[in-house]
């Protein structure tokens, strides 16, 4: 049971997965990788990119915060947090 939990809690997603995952389109997955909002966490042998659970969780953050904030301002509230 416990060995199931962290398989699937290290499972990474293709674009469109990640998606559906996270309730919004492929559109808007790219504007946030454009963005630098999101990163991808690996690459498929051919390039393609692939996101963990923790992207998956920082789009529904960023969409709760885009009731407040425009997407640049929520770039910098991000990048403030790094520091």
């Amino acid at each position: 049971m416990v060995r199931r939990a962290r398989q699937e809690s290290h499972r990474l997603y293709r674009i469109g997965e990640l998606a559906e995952k996270a309730g919004v389109s492929r559109q808007v997955v790219s504007t946030y990788c454009m963005y630098g909002l999101i990163s991808e966490t690996d690459r498929t042998p051919g390039n393609q990119r692939l996101f963990d659970e923790s992207v998956a969780r920082r789009i529904r953050l960023i969409q709760d915060l885009k009731c407040r904030y425009t997407l640049r301002e929520i770039r910098e509230i991000f990048m403030r947090d790094r520091r």
